[in-house]
């Protein structure tokens, strides 16, 4: 029984800080959909990612603990920061802004 409430418990709070985690980027991206540049890092501007690293570390932070509370439940790890790690860096010149980016991820939380 002990273990089934630590394992309890671990998911409890796994899913609070999924919770954060979400909370966190979609106010970094509501900053972002309002015309701040950087935190998709499409230009590499090393002012934009001084400014917006604080706001990645933390996302970072949080994504790895919650991995490591999903290993422990063996889960899958947390896709949501995968997705918007993966939609991070250079892009074409024919890509959408990061404004318009940072609304279309705002758009696709909201219907989830």
């Amino acid at each position: 029984m002990a273990k089934i409430d630590r394992l309890e418990r671990l998911d409890a709070h796994r899913s609070e800080l999924e919770a954060e985690y979400t909370a966190a980027l979609i106010a970094a991206l509501h900053v972002t959909a309002a015309g701040k540049w950087g935190l998709f890092d499409h230009q590499g501007d090393r002012h934009a990612r001084k400014v917006v690293a604080p706001v990645i570390a933390n996302l970072t932070d949080l994504a790895e603990t919650i991995d490591r509370m999903r290993d422990q439940l063996l889960m899958p790890p947390f896709e949501l920061h995968q997705q918007f790690m993966a939609a991070r860096g250079p892009v074409s010149s024919q890509a959408m802004g990061e404004p318009r980016q940072a609304q279309a991820w705002l758009d696709r939380l909201a219907g989830a």
